[in-house]
């Protein structure tokens, strides 16, 4: 189980539906990547029911001064880099939404 942050990134994809799999690869790469890089990844989660275009990520920060410090290093991260590649060539992300979220109960 992941601690607590102060902020957790939410990202809302909305993804093609035909290209499922990929974005499960692309979300598998980012098991190391992020961590790597200074996120905590809570996960990645895909539609299950209902509409199949919407999937999320979380993503934990002390602060969202470690987030900014997380987002440059992610960007200079070979594996980070070839990871945003894929998705750009294969076109499984139609587009995604950042939203900065605070616990408020558990």
């Amino acid at each position: 189980m992941t601690t607590a942050h102060p902020i957790v990134c939410c990202i809302r994809y909305v993804i093609d539906p035909f290209q499922a799999e990929a974005f499960e690869a692309y979300s598998r790469n980012w098991l190391e990547i992020i961590p790597a890089c200074g996120g905590d990844l809570i996960g990645y989660f895909m539609p299950h029911e209902g509409t199949n275009t919407i999937a999320h990520a979380l993503i934990g920060f002390d602060s969202l001064a470690a987030y900014e410090a997380y987002r440059g290093r992610l960007k200079a991260d070979p594996a980070g880099a070839a990871n945003f590649r894929m998705a750009r060539e294969q076109k499984f992300i139609l587009s995604e939404e950042r939203t900065f979220l605070r616990q408020v109960t558990r």
